[in-house]
């Protein structure tokens, strides 16, 4: 069932909810003028959903103290992370249409976190197991940056192609900086998945082959592919980036998709 948000929500998190996407939305107004406001804006939104994320999610000040578990909160702390990325990389290059687009999936994602609350988990089954999910939200927040650098990427080789550009940056980022750029992103989210995966091997007392798991290793399978395709064969530009788009669907239908069907679709709370 859904749990109600009143009752298990952190003392206050409506009101951050509240100005995150408040902020997230004015971040996301279009328009030339007031330049220096929108980048202020989505700071502010970023730091005010950070700091749900802390009080109500993570449960700091909670009593009794546990962490909130579900779809929305992996999904919000996944779009956090892709945000922080994108607000410290704005900072450098202005990237405008990127910005609004984002700063409206923040805003999706702190009402579905406050929608759909999830359950309040106090006690872990193992110590390992905050680390070994800390390591999974990590992941799923590289692989999510890389999605995005390499949505951006798609679109620079489409304008190089019809010749809507003539320079060769798209974002304000030259062609092949983006190329390394996803690519480091691509491998940093693969060593902390690998880390993930191990960790939940050694740790876990009864190994389960569900759908979680299953979908889990093929997502590792396909960026192991992918990464060694670009080592031994040089894969780039669509090819590159249809692995990387297969491998971040199977990573979010492992949680992220199953938790939604338990949660919403069949109306379970299980773990």
């Amino acid at each position: 069932m859904i749990l109600s948000s009143a009752s298990a929500a952190a003392p206050g998190a409506g009101w951050l909810a509240a100005a995150a996407s408040a902020a997230y939305l004015m971040a996301a107004l279009p328009g030339k003028d007031g330049r220096r406001r929108w980048p202020a804006a989505l700071l502010a939104g970023v730091l005010l959903h950070a700091v749900l994320l802390v009080l109500d999610i993570a449960g700091v000040g909670r009593e009794p103290p546990g962490t909130r578990f579900g779809f929305s909160p992996v999904l919000s702390l996944t779009v956090w992370l892709v945000l922080a990325v994108h607000a410290a990389e704005s900072r450098l290059v202005p990237q405008p249409a990127l910005r609004r687009v984002l700063a409206l999936a923040g805003v999706a994602a702190v009402l579905l976190a406050w929608v759909f609350p999830g359950e309040v988990r106090v006690a872990a089954g193992s110590p390992w197991d905050p680390l070994h999910w800390l390591l999974g939200v990590a992941s799923y927040g590289l692989f999510g940056a890389a999605v995005l650098h390499g949505a951006m990427l798609d679109s620079a080789e489409r304008r190089l192609r019809t010749r809507q550009a003539a320079t060769p940056g798209a974002f304000g980022m030259p062609l092949l900086q983006l190329e390394r750029l996803t690519f480091r992103f691509v491998q940093a989210g693969f060593v902390v998945l690998s880390a993930a995966l191990l960790l939940g091997v050694a740790t876990t007392e009864h190994w389960r082959w569900d759908h979680k798991t299953v979908l889990s290793l093929l997502g590792w399978v396909v960026f192991a592919a992918l990464l060694a395709g670009r080592k031994l064969w040089g894969w780039r530009g669509r090819r590159a980036t249809r692995w990387l788009y297969a491998g971040a669907a199977l990573l979010l239908l492992a949680y992220v998709g199953s938790r939604f069907v338990l949660e919403v679709v069949l109306g379970r709370s299980t773990a």
